[in-house]
């Protein structure tokens, strides 16, 4: 094992994924306050500080197989005036934040490939956590979508559901983790996003 080449990796990976999922749990806490729910900047969650939103298991996960999360930002949807189209929309937030990470670091890095600006030895670690970062949000935009509770595409899922299907698939939350490590453990995760995050991420930096 090559401890120089571990530690380069995690050089070069841990900025642009510590960024993107406090840029995602702000996305989320942000625009529920602007629908007016203050539980988020009450916890002191509307932060860059990657402190105040990392799960150690996410990261540990991110570690391991290379897809992870954050700790999810409180959020009561009994202070939105549509609490369901008010969860839709937080929801929406976080994905949708990763995406506009994604596009911009792909932009970023070719910018500096056709205009090296920077001397080399930093213009390549620079380009390579740009490139990581291009992966990373398209990771936790893609993984973040899949419609298992109490991941963001559940809560979409429940945006669009009638009423009752919406309440009914939501009691499915309590058993969602289990059923992210079983899906997890069977490799099922992987083969279903992998090849859209792989798509995406041949398409900005292709």
């Amino acid at each position: 094992m090559d401890i120089n080449h571990i530690v380069l990796q995690i050089v070069i990976l841990a900025p642009p994924f510590l960024f993107a999922l406090t840029f995602h749990e702000l996305a989320h806490g942000y625009v529920a306050w602007r629908l007016g729910d203050p539980t988020a900047k009450n916890a002191g969650r509307l932060t860059m500080n990657p402190i105040k939103h990392l799960d150690p298991l996410g990261v540990i996960a991110f570690i391991i197989m290379k897809i992870g999360w954050a700790k999810p930002v409180p959020v009561n949807p009994v202070y939105f005036k549509d609490p369901r189209k008010g969860m839709l929309l937080v929801a929406l937030a976080g994905p949708g934040a990763n995406v506009v990470l994604a596009v911009l670091s792909a932009v970023l890095v070719k910018f500096l490939v056709m205009v090296p600006v920077l001397p080399m030895f930093i213009l390549k670690p620079v380009a390579g956590m740009l490139i990581a970062s291009v992966w990373i949000n398209i990771m936790l935009a893609v993984f973040n979508c899949l419609p298992i509770p109490p991941l963001d595409g559940s809560r979409v899922l429940m945006g669009v559901l009638p009423p009752d299907m919406a309440r009914s698939y939501e009691k499915l939350e309590p058993f969602g983790f289990i059923l992210l490590l079983i899906l997890f453990y069977l490799g099922l995760i992987s083969k279903v996003i992998m090849p859209i995050i792989a798509f995406a991420n041949n398409l900005l930096l292709g």
